[in-house]
């Protein structure tokens, strides 16, 4: 560097100190300004909701088992096992309490709701190195039965269209796709 290129970066890094000298204190005190304002806005929180009338005690029931929306309050499930980076499979049951064939197995978390019942994802294993292997099932909750309709070996199904009393599934594993149709 020649001696006015190095006078230049001189002058320039005492005009950037003096900047940052003069402006931490600024940053920093609202640093502090914004903890204690979030701290008395807490504290302040804590202290109204103390003082609340008509405050009722709640007690917490801790279940893991937990109602399966759309169904009305007829159904629950439980988590049974969660594959490492993939799906977790359920335990389902009836609220009502009537012995169900939904008890023996295990399902997906892949429910579609139409008017013949219910489509369930029933695992056919829960071991990973068995996986992916389903029985896509028809759950009939007024006769309380479990029909097979297919079996598919992939985690990425679906059900794509409903004509008259057939289903049309469509599949894809990553590398292959394609379509099963069914008759209910």
């Amino acid at each position: 560097m020649n001696k006015f290129q190095l006078i230049f970066h001189h002058f320039f890094r005492f005009i950037w100190n003096t900047i940052f000298v003069l402006t931490y204190p600024i940053l920093a005190s609202f640093g502090l300004v914004f903890i204690g304002i979030t701290y008395i806005f807490s504290l302040l929180s804590r202290i109204l909701a103390g003082i609340r009338k008509g405050k009722k005690t709640e007690i917490l029931m801790n279940s893991d088992w937990l109602v399966l929306p759309q169904t009305d309050g007829l159904l629950e499930a439980k988590m049974y096992k969660q594959i490492m980076f993939g799906p977790s499979c359920f335990q389902l049951r009836r609220i009502d309490g009537v012995p169900s064939v939904l008890q023996d197995h295990y399902f997906g978390n892949k429910v579609r709701f139409i008017e013949e019942g219910i489509i369930l994802e029933k695992w056919n294993s829960t071991d990973s190195k068995e996986l992916p292997d389903f029985d896509i099932c028809l759950y009939n909750p007024d006769e309380d039965s479990l029909t097979s309709l297919t079996n598919i070996k992939c985690f990425d199904w679906h059900l794509s269209e409903k004509e008259n009393n057939n289903l049309s599934f469509k599949w894809f594993d990553g590398i292959q796709g394609g379509e099963v149709k069914v008759a209910l």
